[in-house]
């Protein structure tokens, strides 16, 4: 890797500050992108600075209908949430299925949203559940936070402080898994609060995306029966070695439905 300067901040505002003077500063959450990118020499940031001091970062509170999450909480601690499990168990679950036992307890949520992989799990939660981004200047929804691949609306130094889910009145997550790195070749997450439906997809585009159509059937009717013969357009999906195009346009209908059974108990 390149040299940089290593900064390790105790609070907030030293973080945001470190960042600003820095030529190119770059935030470090779990580091479970950021480190394998350094070693392959595939980024050259000034400064590295680690979040793992922070504690007002981490944590899970419910009030008011509303699970707030801290960015630098880990994939672990989201799973095995007694609060989580109890409000959102389809949050809990989809955070179990994160890569293996290493990457769920160094991986964060805010770091996996902020990097916005495609074939990440949260940010299926997230714009599955209407979640809200909070940052250390403003407070992003769900649906103009994922921008397009490996992008966000973050700006340039902005600090991801939590996320907020809202309680559904049912919700599930379901992915094709890589049998290797366990990333979604296909997931969908599903959930219903009263008349609102929304179903989110990640894994098979360049970034997270809803499909509409389904939401619209299942609005109507939520049962897997509901979006039998319903399909999502697969025109830009991704293309590789792991699955083609076609196969996950199918896996995306078969993860649907089996989301919402799932949701259905």
């Amino acid at each position: 890797m390149y040299e940089f300067n290593f900064q390790r901040p105790a609070n907030s505002d030293a973080a945001i500050d470190a960042q600003a003077n820095a030529e190119d500063g770059q935030y470090m959450a779990g580091g479970q992108t950021i480190i394998p990118v350094l070693k392959q020499r595939l980024a050259m940031p000034s400064d590295v600075i680690d979040l793992g001091a922070i504690e007002d970062l981490s944590g899970i509170t419910i009030a008011d209908g509303t699970v707030t999450i801290g960015a630098m909480t880990t994939h672990t601690d989201v799973a095995t949430s007694g609060d989580v499990l109890g409000a959102i168990p389809a949050l809990a679950d989809l955070a179990s299925m994160i890569g293996d036992p290493h990457v769920r307890n160094r991986g964060t949520i805010g770091g996996s949203i902020a990097n916005n992989d495609p074939a990440a799990d949260y940010p299926a939660a997230v714009l599955g559940l209407g979640a809200t981004v909070h940052t250390n200047q403003r407070t992003i929804i769900a649906d103009e936070f994922f921008t397009d691949l490996f992008e966000t609306a973050l700006d340039e130094g902005e600090l991801i402080t939590n996320v907020a889910f809202p309680v559904p009145d049912q919700a599930a997550y379901m992915k094709f898994p890589n049998p290797a790195s366990r990333y979604a070749i296909a997931g969908v997450f599903v959930s219903r609060t009263g008349a609102d439906v929304r179903v989110a997809v990640t894994g098979a585009a360049t970034c997270v995306f809803r499909a509409a159509e389904m939401e619209r059937a299942l609005a109507g009717n939520f049962n897997p029966d509901a979006i039998e013969g319903i399909g999502v357009d697969g025109t830009d999906f991704n293309n590789d070695l792991h699955a083609s195009a076609e196969y996950r346009t199918h896996l995306v209908s078969v993860m649907a439905k089996r989301a919402v059974a799932k949701a259905l108990g």
